[in-house]
């Protein structure tokens, strides 16, 4: 044998002395802190990724339903343009100036021309541009 005695009754005696001082887990709340913080961070994913993501997919569904004639749009790939007609539930034909058309899928069109405005620019700023 190659521990002494001494020494083994040495080393339980300090298991049992780190038992106390620890304190003893009951089984309930050792599971509750193991499934606590991965379900706290799924909460936490949830509400502030899954959710926020959810209303804009919502509110850009409800934005290319309520396309008509005339509104004012940007494409995925840039262009600003007029709705020139609606050709179906999948297509309209965008007017892109100086008679140039274009047929695009409504699920390429990004928002409204009127909402893209540039970052430092105002409402007020941007009507007296186009006055001048």
């Amino acid at each position: 044998m190659l521990i002494s005695k001494a020494f083994a009754d040495d080393m339980t005696g300090a298991a049992q002395v780190a038992g106390e001082v620890a304190g003893e887990v009951a089984p309930g709340d050792a599971l509750m802190s193991t499934i606590g913080l991965p379900l706290l961070v799924l909460v936490l994913f949830y509400f502030l990724l899954i959710l926020p993501q959810q209303r804009r997919f919502k509110q850009h569904n409800s934005m290319l339903e309520g396309l008509k004639k005339g509104d004012k749009v940007v494409t995925g790939g840039g262009l600003v343009g007029k709705i020139d007609k609606v050709i179906d539930e999948k297509e309209v034909v965008v007017d892109l100036g100086n008679g140039l058309k274009v047929t695009a899928l409504r699920s390429t069109i990004q928002g409204m021309a009127d909402a893209a405005l540039p970052a430092n620019d105002t409402k007020a700023e941007t009507a007296a541009k186009k006055k001048s």
